[in-house]
């Protein structure tokens, strides 16, 4: 099972996974950080400059997970100096506004610029921001359904404002990313008990296609 909270201080952490959220600037980015990370919303937010990164520890399948969330500036001229931050992150949530269909063509140039930066095997959900203006959307759901598929993300929808979805999207990646953390380490050890070298050393993750899209329903409710 996957569980949000802040957890014990003092307790063990057994994996810390490095997540960045980027896409354009004014989509939430730091609402949805500051949602996941203090439950917290400001109507009053100004943009990041440079880059901030807050954290938050969970549980999943008994395990201690801290999450390092680093939210970059959405900026063009902030551009380069962020590039350098997507090194060593396992995730990324690539995150459009609904309501500016600009936002959401913008996504193709920022998923190519964090292939290029980041670890081929890096798990990326394609996140539509703010459903709570639903009356002004301009991105439908299909849409972005659609491309997450063609280019293997997955998506969801999120209202920061209404605290939507925003647990399950964290939870989406840190739990994919703990699988194959995961099932990387079982196969390491397996081969190790068989006398041979590990077998992935030194080989890529292979993560999954085809885009998921996640109910409504709470994930830290829910069986992996």
């Amino acid at each position: 099972m996957a569980s949000g909270g802040g957890g014990d201080p003092s307790q063990k952490i057994d994996y810390v996974f490095k997540v960045v959220l980027i896409g354009d600037s004014a989509v939430g980015k730091s609402q949805i950080l500051a949602r996941f990370a203090r439950n917290e919303f400001s109507l009053d937010s100004k943009a990041t400059i440079g880059v901030e990164f807050q954290t938050r520890t969970m549980v999943i399948q008994h395990k201690s997970v801290k999450a390092q969330i680093w939210d970059t500036a959405g900026q063009e001229r902030y551009r380069a100096v962020t590039s350098a931050y997507y090194r060593g992150a396992v995730g990324a949530m690539l995150v459009y506004d609904i309501t500016k269909r600009q936002t959401f063509d913008h996504i193709p140039r920022w998923l190519e610029e964090l292939r290029n930066h980041a670890d081929k095997n890096i798990v990326i959900i394609l996140i539509g921001n703010k459903t709570d203006l639903e009356d002004e959307r301009a991105v439908s759901t299909e849409d972005a359904k659609e491309f997450a598929q063609k280019e293997g993300l997955f998506f969801l929808e999120t209202s920061a404002l209404q605290a939507t979805n925003v647990d399950d999207a964290f939870l989406t990646v840190l739990t994919e990313i703990f699988n194959i953390v995961n099932k990387k380490s079982l196969a390491a050890d397996e081969n190790q008990n068989n006398g041979n070298a590990p077998l992935l050393a030194g080989k890529k993750i292979v993560i999954p296609g085809p885009a998921q899209v996640i109910p409504e329903k709470k994930m830290c409710c829910s069986s992996l």
